[in-house]
């Protein structure tokens, strides 16, 4: 098997085709990237920018390039000695457009009889032998439907008609109770959807792979990219989903030859990847993680739960109680139909009725302390959220003890359905519950709500971050790890920033109290949140702020929300977003604290860039982060940025122009190339991974790790808690030992042998990247 030593993603669209993509294949080579890493490239929605919403995976989307474009970028990228990884989604496809999607537009007219009906997941029987469609206003605006050449349309929405349901004359209203389907207010999906679905939403829906067939059509494009080596290895996005992940591997490793396979899944802390997994990891949210908080300081816990107790009224949340409750509201709200569909599946001899079942079902999901639990590896993390749903609600225990049974039963026969449906639906509602609703309200520090992350876990003290070095590079040395990706919800240099809030609580805890006299919200947690961010971002402009906080506060849910915005508090938020723009006071009192934040957030950003591109794992760079990036979530980090730009600062580097500051652009971008061409060129120097202890009085400021195995390797020094840093006066006599002559990649200096000063080290910037001296 061929594994990459690092990659770089680029996400693909109409904007940035695969043939865009294999202009920038030269660059990437010399910026030292090993393999292209490639957003989802099957023919998707039109006018998706992401390319999730896949609606034939049996062609490469014209848009994006087509055919033609993937072996243009293949060939750059074989002719650079470079690899290619592309993003697959087998969970589900796009349905927005039915008549985009072949297989969904058959299973619209042909119903249970469409070739493609084995496809979807469908439960006919619930939905009275019809899919339900939430696509009206409310089920009066049936009354709307019209019959157009040769198609029932709902406005601009089309969709087929069964052959002989219509006559020329036939009241549209008559011809849409004699089809496979029936359209049905958007409202009615939360409770009495009939078909599986990506999440909450309506127009993903999901497919059953564990079908031979399904499989066999699904993926007879991706084969093909295999067998004509256009294509190397594969990440596959929400294997959660699946009805078995396990097999899905496996077949997919089969078919590919053996190919490179990473999964997007979220590790929570302990969590390991099932060991009958076929794939080689993850794709690096538990190190981004990691990474992230060995950059906290400890020491400002205390003054930032200050500030969040405050902002709730004097009391500290409960993040534990906290998540029982937003899972809840997921799986009583926009997640109902799917716990219905669990609950019908109760035997009746169990003896509850069908909402019983839900209750239960909906409190065993909201014990859960993982996405998934994988039976049988996982029986015991099952039993042990039965025991703690029962804990909370004593009431439950018959209705608990009766499920349990079935739900230890997930294979593939039809009496283990059950329990096969609730693993692929607790991943659902953790991800809803937890990512994108209670990472929203739990806010005294952005850094720690991040896509993968405990936010409980504030700080990694330096010891425990090596123990997990060392159990990476024996377990998942392959696995990839990242700092932004598509779905973070910061980039890494504006959670960088926002990390040096825990070196500077108290002027923290007085701007927003300033912030908030002056452009008031009535939610004390979501100002938290929001003016966070707008500081790991300033200078932003108007829009993108505007975007991001009613995102950030329709997620929260506590407010306003999605299904029913809160117009006067929307207007309250729009202001204080305004204020910062239009408010003289407040734009002071923000520049103010940037001031304060940037260089020890840039200092951050450098040292997490570093130990992510030199530590055990596949290292992988977000399109644009070799220049300093301070994004929101998506889309604001999906913007376009400047290839051209990014080409010539490179060039300068190589020519010998360093940058004047470690503040400037240039600086990330050295950090970045010097590293992945290390990794790439001396991979002798990668090997092992072991501390490299500092001595003295500021040694706790200094993350270093030696990546050799027999000898010494690669070395990275960052610095760490660098506001602390300065205020006791820089590194004095801390030291570090060096066992040969070493030479700084970065600032070209040498050092050693023997014990030298980490000040000398890090004069020039504050990381260092040490090779043996040849």
């Amino acid at each position: 098997m061929r594994a990459p030593v690092s990659t770089y993603r680029l996400q693909i669209r109409n904007s940035f085709t695969l043939f865009d993509a294999a202009e920038k294949v030269p660059y990437l080579k010399d910026l030292g990237v090993d393999w292209v890493y490639l957003s989802p490239i099957l023919t998707a929605e039109k006018g998706s920018d992401h390319g999730y919403d896949v609606t034939d995976p049996l062609t490469v989307d014209p848009d994006r390039g087509g055919p033609e474009g993937l072996l243009a970028l293949s060939k750059a990228a074989r002719e650079h000695g470079m690899g290619v990884l592309v993003d697959i989604v087998p969970n589900h496809v796009g349905v927005a457009t039915p008549v985009q999607n072949p297989w969904w537009w058959s299973l619209l007219k042909e119903g249970r009889q469409s070739p493609y009906a084995q496809a979807f997941d469908v439960d006919w029987d619930f939905g009275g032998g019809r899919i339900r469609i939430p696509v009206l206003g409310d089920d009066s605006d049936v009354d709307a439907l019209e019959i157009r050449d040769g198609e029932l349309r709902y406005y601009d929405h089309r969709f087929p008609l069964a052959e002989g349901s219509y006559t020329a004359g036939d009241n549209p209203r008559e011809v849409h109770d004699r089809q496979h389907y029936e359209l049905v207010g958007w409202r009615r999906a939360d409770n009495e959807l009939n078909y599986r679905r990506f999440f909450a939403v309506n127009t993903l829906a999901g497919i059953k792979v564990e079908v031979p067939e399904v499989f066999d059509e699904a993926h007879e494009e991706i084969v093909r990219w295999f067998r004509e080596d256009l294509v190397d290895g594969l990440r596959i996005d929400h294997p959660d989903g699946l009805a078995d992940p396990e097999g899905y591997l496996r077949r997919l490793r089969e078919v590919t030859g053996g190919a490179y396979l990473l999964i997007e899944k979220i590790l929570e802390p302990g969590e390991e990847l099932p060991a009958s997994f076929e794939c080689e990891g993850t794709t690096g949210y538990d190190a981004l993680a990691d990474v992230d908080r060995v950059f906290v300081d400890p020491a400002g816990q205390t003054g930032l739960d200050a500030l969040d107790a405050s902002l709730r009224g004097g009391e500290t949340p409960d993040y534990q109680e906290m998540i029982r409750g937003t899972k809840r509201r997921i799986t009583d709200g926009i997640l109902h139909s799917e716990m219905l569909r669990l609950a019908r599946l109760v035997p009746a001899d169990a003896g509850l009725s069908t909402e019983a079942s839900a209750d239960a079902l909906s409190e065993v999901i909201a014990a859960f302390p993982v996405y998934r639990s994988y039976l049988p590896e996982g029986e015991d993390v099952l039993r042990e959220a039965c025991e703690l749903a029962v804990r909370r609600r004593p009431e439950l225990e018959a209705a608990v003890k009766a499920l349990l049974p079935l739900l230890l039963q997930a294979g593939p026969g039809a009496d283990e359905e059950l329990g096969r449906r609730f693993q692929q639906t607790s991943g659902m509602v953790m991800a809803k519950g937890v990512e994108d609703t209670a990472f929203f309200r739990y806010t005294r520090l952005g850094t720690l709500t991040e896509v993968g992350a405990e936010p409980t876990e504030f700080a990694l003290p330096t010891g425990e971050f090596h123990n997990r070095m060392e159990r990476r590079q024996a377990r998942l040395p392959l696995s990839m790890t990242t700092l932004s990706t598509h779905d973070t919800k910061r980039s890494e240099d504006t959670r960088a920033r926002i990390t040096v809030l825990a070196e500077a609580a108290t002027e923290w805890t007085e701007s927003l109290r300033r912030l908030q006299e002056l452009a008031p919200l009535p939610d004390g947690p979501l100002a938290n949140l929001l003016w966070q961010a707008i500081a790991g971002v300033w200078p932003a402009d108007r829009e993108r702020l505007q975007s991001y906080a009613q995102k950030a506060a329709r997620e929260a849910g506590n407010s306003t929300d999605w299904l029913d915005p809160d117009a006067d508090f929307e207007a309250k938020l729009t202001a204080a977003v305004d204020a910062a723009f239009d408010n003289s006071e407040v734009r002071a009192e923000l520049d103010s604290l940037v001031e304060l934040l940037d260089p020890y957030g840039s200092v951050n950003a450098l040292g997490a860039k570093l130990v992510q591109l030199t530590m055990p794992g596949v290292p992988d760079v977000y399109q644009g982060t070799e220049f300093w990036d301070r994004s929101l979530t998506d889309p604001d980090n999906r913007r376009p940025f400047d290839f051209g730009a990014r080409r010539a600062a490179l060039t300068a580097l190589d020519a010998g122009e360093l940058p004047a500051s470690y503040r400037d652009d240039a600086a990330k971008l050295l950090v970045t190339s010097r590293a992945l061409r290390l990794r790439r060129d001396r991979p002798e120097l990668f090997t092992g991974y072991s501390a490299v202890e500092a001595t003295g009085a500021a040694a706790e400021h200094l993350i270093a790790f030696d990546r050799g195995d027999s000898g010494p390797g690669a070395i990275t020094l960052a610095t760490r808690l660098p506001r602390g840093l300065e205020q006791r006066g820089g590194w004095q006599d801390t030291a570090i030992r060096l066992s040969a002559a070493m030479t700084d990649q970065l600032s070209g200096k040498s050092f050693g042998p023997g014990t030298v000063e980490v000040g000398d080290i890090l004069r020039d910037y504050p990381v260092a990247l040490l090779v043996p001296t040849v």
